[in-house]
């Protein structure tokens, strides 16, 4: 019988199941809202319901592992979601929870590294020996694959992205520092920026709208509205900034881009390469590739899905 997998995409509104096999591909999902603000005990509950619900009339004993993905910080090695800041959850041993509720072996990791192993192993990564995996979306985040294997740090919060420095005087951010590349760079950042020119008076097509996103603003730039062009051009800047910063510390084969805001058109894209052009070392640069990640919606539970494969094939 083929092997089976289960990955588990913990977000702070929406929880992912499903279980596929070696080559991920998926044979049950489901989706359902996590509720947070009715606690973790509630949080876990969901969480075995799905299990249950995606492995119903499946053999158990081709389940070899499940996967989880959550937000970090995280104690990977002891299995404890730490206190991430959408999730009522503190220090809280969800691994075990799992374990012993269907007696498999389960793993953590942050949603960020579930999602870079995701596109290594099955999508826009295949066949890389070193990899970076970027995602822009609400905030800004981040994996390496470093000869072959997942990079995690000494405390497994790696390639926090987000929170690398690329304006010393730049905007306040959640994480308390200043001129983050979340803060600077990401959706959250772009739709305030967008609504800041409309409360301002600025001429722009942008006022339309009764409530502006990320994505409106995307769509004005495309017609030319040239508000929507110079916020666009400033933000995907840092996140361009942040790439090469990226290819220059890691010397990758391929920096893998996910996120909502790489939906936004060729523009991401073309400010990306922009800013790797003007700074990475010319070496560096020539071998490195930069690629729109191919899992969309799909990475994290996918991701998740990878690191129990993973994790098993490396205890076996």
């Amino acid at each position: 019988m083929e092997p089976l997998y289960i990955g588990v995409d913990l977000g702070g509104t929406k929880i992912y199941t499903a279980i596929a096999n070696e080559r991920g591909e998926i044979l049950n999902e489901e989706v359902v809202p996590t509720e947070a603000s009715k606690g973790p005990e509630q949080i876990i509950e969901k969480m075995i319901s799905s299990i249950k619900k995606v492995s119903t009339g499946i053999n158990l004993d081709r389940i070899k592992a499940i996967g989880i993905g959550s937000p970090g910080p995280l104690d990977v090695k002891n299995g404890l979601i730490v206190s991430p800041p959408n999730l009522p959850i503190r220090n809280f041993n969800v691994v075990e929870a799992i374990k012993n509720e269907f007696q498999i072996p389960t793993f953590l990791d942050n949603d960020a590294n579930a999602a870079t192993l995701g596109e290594y192993i099955f999508g826009a990564g295949k066949g890389c020996e070193n990899m970076v995996y970027i995602t822009a979306s609400t905030g800004v985040g981040g994996g390496a694959i470093l000869n072959g294997k997942l990079y995690r740090g000494s405390t497994s919060n790696a390639l926090e992205v987000g929170h690398s420095t690329v304006d010393r005087n730049g905007r306040a951010c959640g994480c308390g520092n200043r001129g983050c590349v979340e803060s600077m760079s990401s959706g959250i950042y772009i739709e305030k920026m967008a609504r800041d020119s409309v409360s301002s008076g600025m001429e722009t097509t942008l006022s339309k709208y009764e409530t502006v996103t990320a994505k409106e603003v995307f769509t004005e730039a495309t017609n030319g509205d040239a508000v929507a062009n110079q916020i666009l051009s400033e933000t995907l800047s840092y996140l361009g900034i942040a790439v090469a910063n990226c290819a220059n510390i890691f010397d990758p084969d391929k920096i893998v881009i996910g996120g909502g805001v790489t939906n936004g058109g060729p523009i991401v894209f073309e400010k990306i390469n922009e800013e790797m052009n003007a700074r990475c070392l010319a070496p560096i640069r020539e071998n490195c590739k930069i690629e729109k990640a191919q899992l969309g919606g799909k990475a994290g539970v996918v991701g998740a899905i990878a690191l129990a494969l993973v994790e098993y094939q490396a205890l076996n």
